[in-house]
């Protein structure tokens, strides 16, 4: 019998959506999807549970350094793990396992929980509460919050079908969830007739290993932050240099950032670093441009250049991948084609098993009419400006998407830097329109791409593509309920931004650009001038680069990385190139431990010194510790 779409000689012939989808069907998810237990109030209840706490991690990693890290492969081993030991306790009460398509509901759940909910909040809302000087009220910013996630996962439903099914983006971070939960499972590729391997062992392993980081990042922080038996940084390189944050700071949690974020990038930050913090901040204050030595009055002139390499470079990539552009808008058509009625039977269960466009005309006309009454009852947007945003977050976040599933890098700064930069021209001397308007962009970007991650992944495993959003739009209510009390509780008042515990570089970039924006270039000093021309022009050449010498790539510093060393300290940069020179070591000398441990026991110690952070910072916060 001859394979669908091949001939003879086996050479690939052209096959139309419908056979593509098809081929899936039968091969993947029949015999899986079809008959395993999927979307239970047990997944989702440990989705809500590990969303919540890695939603705080999040928080508290995206206010010290403006990363935000994605938690689906993080929930999927620790889930596994506790419910394994919940049932060592429990065995009467606790009577089956977790399935694989359980756990893939459970990392949607715990995803949208975890990142796609709270992404704006170390961005642009903190950027909103360093430009006004006040918080969005608690009631407010919940709702919208919560209604900017609707809109988000909303958008991603059409794209699903043509992106995934059909043109089978790769979306890299999908299939690492889909492998990580094949290893936990012991099983093997599903094309191979479900076959089992015997992979348990390394699934504990990559556990203890989670746990144990974990545990050494929590320990470290109570020392720290809670004890104080420990200073928060160590000035080895002299007091006099201290004064210009070149010091070695007593957190595991950047050592292991850097570690994930590769050695490229880590590099890039030292060397920004050092030319920031070394030359350029001991030179303008010497000339008095710097007037005094805190952290505030320095990276108020710093930022500019380090935003400035940031945007261009940001714009200017996203301006490469044209092409990716162009298939994302020739690709729409086909997106929202009415599929022609067939009596195949095969082909109308693929239909049912798929998010219905009823799903996507609801959740647009929700969330897009709550978004539009908020930004304009609260923020002074007129109605017409709301939509226009709305309707540009549609096909900024549908570029996002493609370049997420062809990249596994979501440009999230470069959607909302687009739109600060049209209703700069639109809306001049706005700052609060330029903000939240972009906060529609960014928000509905990071949201689409979230879903399509975790759809991936179910695409891989045999998922339902219907349960597996109904996961994720659940994972909307904990994540909202979780991170918007723990912000307020965090970031009590606008000092705390730009200080040296959060510094918030990732805000103060928006900020930034708002404020430029509204008061024109005459307002800046003009070396901060000169700095915001040299970053762009430098955030320029890098792609340019980039794109001449692709085989040279890791010899070309990355222009994100050099620009965001000039909005967070010295001893940020030194952490980071730690963990990444750590990795880097350990990949050319020992592979299989590198490829074992490297990215379980950086979660750890992301999550454990993280959570821990979180918990002594709120602990302060309520008066629980402290005078």
């Amino acid at each position: 019998m001859l394979k669908a779409g091949f001939k003879l000689s086996d050479k690939p012939l052209p096959q139309t959506p419908e056979e593509i989808e098809k081929e899936w069907f039968l091969n993947v998810y029949t015999g899986r999807g079809d008959s395993m237990v999927q979307l239970t109030w047990r997944a989702i209840v440990m989705g809500w549970f590990l969303g919540g706490f890695m939603s705080l991690s999040n928080l508290y990693i995206g206010l010290k350094t403006g990363w935000g890290l994605g938690v689906a492969i993080t929930s999927c081993i620790l889930s596994f793990t506790i419910w394994k030991s919940l049932r060592k306790l429990f065995p009467r009460l606790l009577k089956t396992d977790f399935t694989i398509l359980e756990n893939n509901a459970m990392q949607s759940t715990a995803s949208a929980a975890g990142y796609s909910t709270g992404g704006t909040l170390v961005s642009a809302i903190s950027a909103y509460l360093l430009v006004n000087g006040v918080h969005i009220p608690y009631g407010l910013l919940t709702a919208w919050i919560f209604f900017l996630a609707i809109l988000g996962v909303s958008l991603a439903i059409p794209m699903k079908r043509q992106m995934i099914n059909v043109e089978q983006l790769k979306f890299p971070s999908g299939i690492a969830a889909a492998e990580t939960l094949k290893s936990l499972h012991g099983m093997a590729d599903v094309s191979s007739e479900h076959a089992e391997v015997t992979s348990a062992d390394a699934a504990k392993d990559s556990a203890r290993a989670l746990f144990a980081a974990g545990s050494l990042g929590a320990v470290i922080a109570i020392l720290r932050d809670a004890l104080e038996w420990i200073p928060a940084q160590l000035y080895i390189f002299g007091s006099r240099l201290g004064q210009y944050t070149i010091a070695f700071d007593n957190s595991v949690l950047l050592v292991a950032a850097g570690a994930i974020m590769g050695f490229r990038v880590a590099w890039s930050i030292m060397l920004g670093a050092v030319l920031c913090w070394g030359v350029f901040t001991p030179w303008m204050h010497s000339l008095g441009i710097i007037e005094e030595l805190t952290y505030k009055s320095m990276v108020s002139w710093t930022l500019w250049g380090g935003a400035a390499c940031m945007v261009t470079s940001g714009l200017l990539s996203f301006g490469l991948q044209w092409r990716t552009a162009l298939r994302a808008f020739s690709g729409i058509s086909a997106i929202f084609s009415k599929r022609e009625k067939v009596r195949d039977p095969i082909q109308e269960k693929m239909d049912a098993i798929e998010v219905p466009g009823s799903w996507f005309m609801i959740g647009m006309t929700v969330g897009g009419i709550g978004v539009v009454y908020i930004i304009n009852a609260y923020f002074g947007v007129a109605v017409w400006m709301a939509v226009l945003a709305i309707i540009m977050s549609f096909f900024l976040a549908l570029v996002a998407c493609r370049a997420t599933g062809e990249t596994d890098t979501t440009p999230i700064g470069a959607m909302g830097k687009i739109t600060q930069l049209f209703y700069g021209a639109i809306a001049p001397r706005q700052m609060n329109v330029n903000l939240m308007t972009a906060c529609v962009t960014a928000g509905v970007a990071d949201s689409a791409s979230d879903l399509l991650i975790d759809l991936k992944s179910g695409y891989r495993l045999g998922a339902n593509p219907r349960l597996q959003f109904l996961a994720q739009f659940m994972g909307i209510f904990a994540g909202t309920a979780v991170i918007v009390p723990a912000f307020y509780l965090i970031v009590p008042n606008v000092d705390v931004l730009g200080s040296d515990k959060f510094p918030a570089p990732a805000a103060q970039v928006w900020a930034s650009v708002a404020k430029l924006l509204s008061n024109g270039f005459t307002s800046l000093h003009v070396s901060a001038r000169w700095a915001l021309v040299i970053g762009g022009v430098i955030g320029i050449i890098i792609p340019l680069l980039e794109k001449a010498f692709p085989n040279k790539r890791k010899y070309i510093p990355s222009a994100m990385g050099l620009g965001l060393s000039w909005t967070f300290h010295f001893w940020y940069a030194l952490s980071m190139f730690l963990g990444g020179l750590i990795a880097l070591i350990l990949e050319k000398k020992k592979p299989a431990i590198a490829e074992k441990y490297t990215i379980a026991s950086a979660s750890g110690i992301i999550a454990g010194e993280s959570l821990m952070g979180v918990f002594i910072t709120l602990l302060f916060a309520m008066g629980w510790l402290g005078g």
